[in-house]
């Protein structure tokens, strides 16, 4: 959208200069001046990596993928992992310890490319009192086996920050209990029942072929007791889940979706024995056994696409583990759990406050847009109370604590009902494959009960054969596959696409949905861009020189855009250089003074941007020039909003003021609402509003803040600029680069529906021609035998293949991303 420049001002663009890339990680330098030989880094931290690299000879890291290493410019304080030295605490990342051999597993986000993968599981190299290392790249974590007599817990973490792959360590990480080791055993059953399904196969081709004579009918015995050896395994070993499933809900009073899949397994198995232990025929052993496979397949497919995501984040997953307290024999390291009202807590830059506490002593500057939504830090005094989930920008800072943690407004959100209902229940509970599955199986039953009934007074003898056939040919196995694989397809093409739900239940949501709710800051807009629009007086090349040697020491990012714009320039010795945190830079540079800040702290008394949301202003001597940081739409939401627009109604909810509402007015037209000033339980009493008038709503957000309205909605998606980022509680997770495919990826969802509807008719055509002659009593064993598979085989090619070709036609990848 383009944006309205009052006269005088200039959009600011970097100046065109020749660029030189890091070698360590291929960041463009400002300067060249931190060098080794020919290797030029943009900063000390990329070239200390190289050093320690170079001097193991480890450089082949570099030659597996050009600048395969991440920007080092963020320094990390000397004593930031000084806890660890606390045994206590140290203790509970250990996977394993026998108080000399430890294992730690560390989860490492800035893993990317086969560089790092090389790279972290040669740190035995780097330190030889590491015995091994091994990374998990698909789950990004780092499995490392050490002595800890010979080196610290805290000193391998410092090693892994030092090269550049510091260790995301979280309250969320010290409280995981060992889990449970599901996927592997469904994977074992999986395999149990694909082995033992085709060997089946293949031995009752003499029972389909033989037709009473010939060599084959001589092994027709055997080959059955073999199959139902065979059969044994799947059905106790490899359906356990379907049966524990189905008596969980029977045991409520319902009938889940594993409770048809439980009965036909059941009914086959139990004909099947009967069958071959009294010499009727071979069974349908071959059927049982392709039903759990598939079904197995289906499932197993979508957990491994999800594998090295987490939707049910809470804000463990964003706290510390230890923070810093003064006592009267210094400064401790303390658990999180342990922290108690009216201990004194320190805090440097960058550092989450860990709970509701008021100011002793410091200046704080509170970055809250992770539990706000409210993008500028918000300077603070000594006796002011700060709020938990804030991060302090600046110097340090010591704080008392008045509320414990698990009191505190953070934690509070996630004591709000909204998080007490188990929305995964519900939705199964409200999904209408549930329903019709359910309702089919009563039919079923009924008309079973209706066949006994009637061949009871007519031929008693049929009554047997005719019932159980019709359980086996008429149950709802067919429609569940076709759910299943539909589902199954849509789910790999939505992955494909950028997009991860949390179960297949969340596709029939979106399919519902009628409202749609945005999140502004780094949903709509970017979180890491700003426009850049320069008014005032305009710098000479000597006075660009001169700025670019003041901002390129500073951390702030606005001083990093400010050096950004400049380009590569020469550098001037300044001797007397003063940066105040959360307020500005003093330099002197011989007679001239050099002030980069906020309107006060540069003395502007004429200001009139004073209510702007990012203004700097650069002083130099009486010449005034103000940089004004504006926040730029994400590339596809002009394009996207109107896409929307068309199908659903649409509202804004943002923790910002209202300064860019006319601009946003123009985005979403002027049937949507625009909120402005949100807190994180206005947007959850919003939607809630929402529901109560019947509306299905999805809200899109990205952060902290909106947690408690993505739970809240009938499907929360968090838009991730790294899926593997810390996102919070969510029914999906959308790759902000995918952000404009949205509307076909809810066209996608829409459509499941109309193609299970199909399949579905599909297999009702099915059932009621074998229901029609099972009733009859005239189906015989192997007619349903070869009728079955066939019609499994046909839901399948009609699920996945216009799922397919539908995804084809809405310009949806089919292939999988890297």
């Amino acid at each position: 959208m383009p944006q309205t420049i009052e006269a005088g001002a200039y959009v600011a663009k970097p100046e065109a200069t020749s660029i030189t890339q890091c070698y360590h990680c291929g960041t463009h330098c400002l300067t060249r001046t931190i060098s080794i030989a020919d290797k030029v880094f943009c900063c000390e931290g990329c070239r200390l990596v190289y050093e320690i690299l170079n001097e193991n000879g480890l450089c082949n890291y570099y030659q597996l993928q050009s600048h395969p290493g991440l920007s080092q410019i963020k320094s990390i304080r000397s004593d930031k992992y000084a806890y660890l030295d606390n045994e206590d605490i140290a203790k509970q990342l250990y996977k394993f310890t026998n108080g000399d051999y430890t294992i730690v597993t560390f989860y490492i986000p800035g893993v990317h490319c086969s560089s790092c993968m090389w790279l972290l599981e040669h740190l035995q190299k780097v330190n030889t009192n590491i015995t091994e290392s091994r990374l998990n790249f698909t789950t990004k974590e780092v499995t490392i086996h050490f002595d800890k007599n010979k080196i610290s817990l805290r000193k391998i973490v410092e090693l892994l920050a030092t090269i550049g792959y510091e260790p995301y360590i979280s309250l969320d990480e010290a409280d995981k209990k060992k889990a449970k080791n599901y996927n592997k055993q469904r994977i074992y059953k999986l395999g149990v029942a694909g082995f033992c399904f085709g060997n089946i196969m293949m031995m009752s081709f003499p029972e389909y072929l033989s037709f009473s004579t010939g060599m084959e009918q001589q092994y027709a015995h055997l080959f059955r007791y073999l199959n139902l050896l065979l059969a044994i395994p799947v059905f106790f070993y490899s359906s356990s889940e379907f049966f524990a499933t189905a008596w969980k809900g029977i045991k409520q009073k319902t009938l889940n979706i594993d409770a048809p899949i439980a009965l036909a397994i059941i009914i086959t198995f139990g004909r099947s024995v009967f069958e071959i232990l009294t010499n009727h025929g071979g069974g349908y052993l071959d059927s049982m056994s392709g039903i759990v496979f598939f079904m197995l397949v289906g499932r197993v497919a979508q957990e491994r696409t999800y594998k090295s995501i987490s939707f049910t984040r809470d804000y463990k997953s964003y706290f510390p583990i230890a923070v810093s307290v003064i006592t009267a024999d210094g400064i401790v390291s303390k658990k999180l759990q342990d922290l108690k009202e009216k201990d004194i807590v320190q805090l440097h830059n960058d550092e989450i406050i860990p709970a509701d506490a008021v100011v002793l002593k410091g200046k704080p500057n509170i970055d809250y847009s992770f539990v706000t939504g409210e993008s500028e830090p918000v300077q603070l005094k000594e006796n002011d109370q700060i709020y938990a989930g804030g991060r302090q920008v600046g110097e340090q800072i010591t704080i008392q604590i008045i509320k414990p943690v698990a009191g505190s407004y953070l934690t509070s959100l996630w004591n709000h009902y909204a998080f007490a209902n188990n929305k995964a229940e519900q939705n199964n509970a409200e999904s209408g494959l549930h329903i019709l599955s359910r309702n089919f199986t009563y039919l079923l039953l009924g008309l079973a009960l209706c066949t006994a009934l009637y061949w009871g007074f007519h031929d008693p003898s049929k009554i047997i054969s005719s019932v159980t056939a019709m359980l086996i040919i008429a149950c709802p196995c067919a429609l569940l596959l076709a759910a299943t694989f539909t589902n199954g397809n849509i789910l790999r093409i939505l992955s494909n696409n950028g997009l991860y739900l949390r179960d297949a239940l969340v596709i029939e949501q979106l399919a519902k949905i009628d409202y749609i709710v945005f999140d502004k800051t780094g949903t709509v807009t970017e979180g890491n861009q700003n426009n850049i629009v320069v008014s005032g007086h305009q710098f000479t090349e000597e006075e660009k020189n001169l700025l670019f040697s003041v901002v390129s020491p500073s951390k702030h990012p606005y001083s990093k855009m400010i050096a950004a714009w400049l380009g590569s320039r020469n550098r001037v010795l300044i001797n007397d250089w003063k940066e105040i945190p959360g307020k500005g830079i003093v330099v002197w540079y011989g007679k001239i003074k050099i002030v980069v800040g906020s309107a006060d702290f540069t003395g502007i008394t004429n200001d009139q941007d004073k209510d702007a949301k990012a203004t700097v202003y650069v002083q130099i001597d009486d010449n005034v020039t103000a940089f004004h940081f504006l926040s730029v739409f994400r590339e596809s939401v002009p394009q996207l909003i109107p896409s929307l627009a068309g199908r659903y109604q649409l509202s804004l909810l943002s923790g910002d003021n209202d300064k860019q509402k006319v601009l946003l007015r123009d985005l979403f037209g002027n049937k949507s609402e625009l909120l402005f000033g949100q807190k994180p339980i206005d947007k959850l009493q919003y939607i809630e509003s929402l529901q109560k008038n019947h509306h299905k709503v999805m809200m899109i957000g990205d952060g902290l803040n909106d947690a408690g309205a993505l739970q809240q909605s009938n499907v929360g998606i968090t838009l991730a600029d790294d899926i593997n980022n810390f996102t919070p509680s969510c029914d999906a997770i959308l790759d902000a680069k995918k952000f404009d495919l949205l509307p076909s990826i809810l066209r996608l969802a829409r459509s499941s529906r109309i193609i299970i509807n199909v399949s579905f008719g599909v297999s009702v055509l099915y059932n009621t021609i074998g229901l029609w002659f099972s009733m009859q009593g005239l189906l015989k064993p192997i007619t349903a035998a070869i009728l079955m598979p066939c019609s499994t085989i046909s839901i399948l090619l009609i699920s996945s293949g216009v799922s397919s070709l539908l995804a084809h036609r809405l310009h949806l990848s089919l292939k999988t991303v890297d």
